[in-house]
């Protein structure tokens, strides 16, 4: 049971560290500054909707990894 729940969360730390990765930058820091990496679409076209549902399924990752976290805690 307890390597199952191990294999579970190794999974979802991989697949949370994927999606951190795949977001894209928000002009911080100092590219940000020196106005390296312009937006090209600001708010709308196709790459915001991509980006709002990374958001939403980094989200969902992060409560999951969060929850397997808990119960390994538990279960040791």
């Amino acid at each position: 049971m307890i390597a199952i729940l191990v294999t579970i969360h190794c999974i979802l730390c991989v697949l949370l560290i994927v999606t951190i990765l795949m977001h894209s930058g928000k002009d911080a820091g100092l590219s940000g500054a020196f106005g390296v990496g312009g937006s090209s679409s600001a708010y709308g076209g196709s790459s915001a909707i991509v980006e709002k549902n990374l958001t939403r399924i980094t989200v969902v990752i992060s409560i999951l990894f969060f929850l397997s976290t808990y119960v390994l805690g538990r279960a040791l």
